[in-house]
């Protein structure tokens, strides 16, 4: 299996590599951060942001002080949104720390989400054990309102996401949404999208992972509700697709010089996107993924390219 640091390291066309992560800081200095506009809200925010699943979840676990630096990395590159949950591991506790300790937290854009035993429609919730553990992420993040709490899973929507509209209401909670990474689960996402007023949805979208854009991603901006992207490397599965292939000379076309940025370029360039989560444990990667926020992104057109030359690659295995 090919990991990220290794396919990043072999985009050496591209004059980067992560043992210089120098450079990477001097690509990231030339253009400012891209945002975007809320909704709900028209509040702007960055368009990367950092995910905590993943490697980041199994470092919080083994090593929680080596995610300071990623943390702290986040906010000084020009990044805000952070993106987690109770169900990743030490992830939200650690993630809670280290931004406390490091004076962040009001920096930071705190996403977590609420969840249950089960997802769907086969999920209870006990509204006495959602309430305790949103108490409980207030207690970790250390503030009296948090930025973004979403039900995780579509786990018992009813139940937990009337919680979330009793704490918005109350100004504890800014935003409140729902996610999914299950394509079975996404006639439900639909219709909660059609009769919920919610803020935001979490779904999975990936440039060989595209089904979203049929009819979840043009719903949202007809429904006026931002979008986090899960997992845009298709949980490590591009990795393996691009070996040690170079990026092509045309990726400049959009400033993209890694295999990072030209995946996350895609899904920024997709404009129901609010902003991208990528999870990862080292700064140099993050560095990496802050990067796609910048610059040019790809017209439609590049856009068909891109499609047709990741469909050209071998499926992973």
């Amino acid at each position: 299996m090919v990991t990220r640091r290794d396919a990043l390291k072999l985009s050496l066309g591209a004059g980067l590599s992560l043992a210089m992560p120098g450079a990477l800081l001097a690509q990231a200095a030339q253009s400012p951060m891209l945002t975007r506009a809320i909704p709900s809200s028209g509040q702007r925010i960055p368009v990367v942001g950092l995910g905590s699943s993943a490697t980041f979840s199994k470092t919080a676990g083994e090593n929680a002080s080596a995610l300071h630096e990623v943390l702290r990395t986040l906010v000084e590159q020009g990044g805000a949104v952070f993106d987690t949950a109770p169900s990743y591991g030490a992830s939200e506790e650690v993630a809670g720390k280290a931004v406390q300790d490091l004076g962040i937290a009001d920096r930071v854009f705190w996403a977590t989400k609420v969840n249950v035993a089960g997802r769907g429609a086969d999920a209870k919730a006990d509204p006495a054990q959602a309430r305790a553990q949103i108490e409980t992420s207030f207690s970790r993040l250390g503030r009296d309102t948090i930025d973004l709490i979403q039900v995780h899973n579509l786990g018992d929507v009813p139940t937990q996401l009337g919680i979330l509209k009793e704490l918005k209401a109350d100004k504890r909670v800014r935003y409140t949404g729902v996610t999914s990474t299950s394509k079975p689960a996404y006639p439900q996402l639909v219709e909660i999208m059609r009769n919920e007023p919610l803020d935001f949805i979490g779904v999975d979208y990936a440039i060989d992972n595209r089904d979203v854009e049929e009819t979840i991603l043009p719903l949202a901006a007809e429904r006026g509700i931002g979008v986090l992207v899960y997992a845009p490397f298709g949980r490590t599965r591009l990795w393996q697709r691009v070996g040690d292939r170079k990026v092509p000379d045309w990726a400049s076309e959009f400033d993209a010089v890694t295999w990072g940025q030209f995946f996350l370029k895609f899904v920024l360039s997709h404009p129901a996107v609010t902003s991208v989560t990528p999870a990862t444990s080292r700064a140099s990667n993050l560095v990496d993924n802050l990067t796609a926020g910048r610059g040019r992104l790809p017209d439609a057109e590049q856009r068909r390219r891109m499609i047709a030359f990741v469909e050209e690659l071998p499926a992973a295995t």
